[in-house]
């Protein structure tokens, strides 16, 4: 399996090699050359390993497809470390419940930082200290968080052998919790930086900082965002998980519905439902940064400035500028390098947006990938915690609050609705305490984090400064 630049890079690399790497050098993102196609044999091979062996296993089949340059017992064994019942506190590692008929959560947040990214971050660690050590090399982080990957990344990454992680953050924008969970860590390799701004300058520096080559190499830079290709396949799996569970044979289909703000999440499921997976519907569910909606609704990708980035009750999705769109957008396009280029190098670069509503191929966002899409405000959060609470006695965090209320207004009859889960209740206390008038429950191991020591530096939305400080802790 090869890997490919969506600006269209001519050079081809093999997945280690863009496991370091994270952007590719012209500024595109890698995807595969092409999507493996699982046909209703291995669909069904593959759900009776997950009975059987559990999420570890079907990990081990996913990942297989892509990943040719790493022995099967090394990648089995990496698998098996990872997803154990020890790290994600269930054997099931991603149960799903039924809220009512075919109305499904697919638990994601049962890892160390209690949120998603856990599930593709463990991974990763493991993967980066596997390869480092394989290579006698050593590799700097440097990612942006807008509240859980920060966190994922970190307690993943902390004690790691060869690796240092510089991440960035919007000043003030992130819940107590989150703030706690990442800034109360002491580890040598880890170091915390609040950008004065938003999520997107934070994702600007990593992007300027990945795009001047001549650093980047000097510095061994990676990325843990999910602009790196590892992290977002390794979310791939739990949506083939998710089916299994919610389906007793491969003739059925199912949709998700996906709190979306990076496009990340949800661009796994893109690629799962394009290796076969029986998906009809991917809703992305977003706050009041509606940048995704709009574009699903209209055609117009438009990207909101700083000062017009909303804060929110569900601030991991405060976000203007979806990365990772532009993986789905090339596919879109016909995997057209060139005009992928000269979108998101340079519409957007000068024009802040493009425009394929005229675009036949934007008819094809919903009809051949299946894409469709809601917003939900402050308001409607506060509606669907207090309904899910009162009517089935399960309190939801603002972010899949987010999803349930989306997904509800993109039923179908009989195919069952999976709604991904994203964060544990308690890392949005206040909201939940404004819905409910009661504090979630907290983990023992995550009592008084808000009063720990915080080791954090606040910096400007200055990319050259944060290189500077990368090249003072490498020495």
């Amino acid at each position: 399996m090869l890997y490919l630049s969506t600006r269209g890079d001519p050079s081809r690399k093999h997945f280690c090699e863009i496991l370091l790497e994270g952007l590719a050098p012209d500024g595109g993102l890698y995807l595969p050359a092409h999507y493996p196609q699982v046909d209703e044999a291995t669909l069904s091979k593959w759900r009776a390993i997950y009975q059987d062996q559990g999420y570890a296993a079907l990990a081990f089949e996913v990942l297989s497809l892509y990943i040719d340059d790493i022995p099967p017992a090394d990648l089995k064994a990496l698998c098996d470390k990872t997803y154990t019942e020890a790290v994600f506190g269930t054997k099931d590692i991603v149960p799903l419940k039924e809220l009512e008929d075919h109305f499904y959560l697919e638990a994601l947040s049962n890892g160390p930082t209690l949120a998603f990214k856990d599930m593709a971050m463990q991974l990763l660690g493991n993967l980066f200290e596997y390869e480092l050590a394989r290579r006698g090399e050593q590799l700097n982080i440097l990612g942006a968080t807008s509240g859980d990957t920060g966190s994922a990344a970190e307690y993943a990454m902390r004690g790691k052998k060869g690796v240092r992680v510089f991440m960035t953050s919007p000043h003030g924008r992130m819940s107590p919790f989150q703030q706690a969970q990442m800034f109360s860590l002491m580890d040598d390799n880890i170091h915390n930086i609040a950008i004065e701004g938003v999520f997107d300058d934070c994702q600007d520096i990593v992007k300027a900082v990945s795009n001047d080559l001549d650093f980047k190499r000097k510095y061994r830079i990676g990325t843990v965002n999910s602009i790196n290709w590892a992290r977002l396949l390794a979310q791939v799996v739990y949506y083939f998980a998710g089916y299994f569970q919610a389906t007793r044979t491969n003739s059925e289909t199912v949709s998700f519905t996906v709190p979306s703000g990076n496009f990340g999440n949800i661009c796994a499921g893109h690629v799962a439902r394009m290796m076969g997976l029986p998906v009809q519907k991917l809703v992305a569910a977003t706050n009041e940064n509606d940048v995704l909606d709009e574009f699903f609704r209209t055609g117009i990708y438009r990207v909101r400035s700083s000062a017009d980035t909303h804060e929110t009750s569900s601030p991991s999705m405060d976000i203007s500028k979806a990365s990772n769109f532009e993986r789905f957008v090339f596919d879109l396009l016909g995997r057209d390098g060139a005009r992928v280029k000269a979108l998101f190098g340079e519409a957007l670069s000068q024009n802040g947006r493009f425009d394929l509503s005229a675009d036949p191929l934007f008819k094809d966002a919903a009809t051949r990938y299946g894409f469709v899409s809601g917003k939900s405000t402050h308001a409607d959060r506060l509606a669907t915690i207090r309904d899910t609470w009162q009517r089935f006695a399960l309190m939801i965090d603002t972010h899949t609050a987010d999803g349930v209320k989306v997904a509800r207004e993109h039923l179908t009859p009989g195919v069952p609705m999976i709604v991904l889960e994203t964060a544990l209740p308690i890392k949005f206390a206040e909201t939940i305490v404004e819905a409910l008038g009661c504090e979630p429950d907290r983990p023992l191991r995550f009592e008084g984090i808000e009063a720990l020591p915080k080791r954090v530096q606040v910096m400007p939305a200055d990319a050259d400064a944060i290189k500077r400080l990368i090249v003072e802790n490498c020495g």
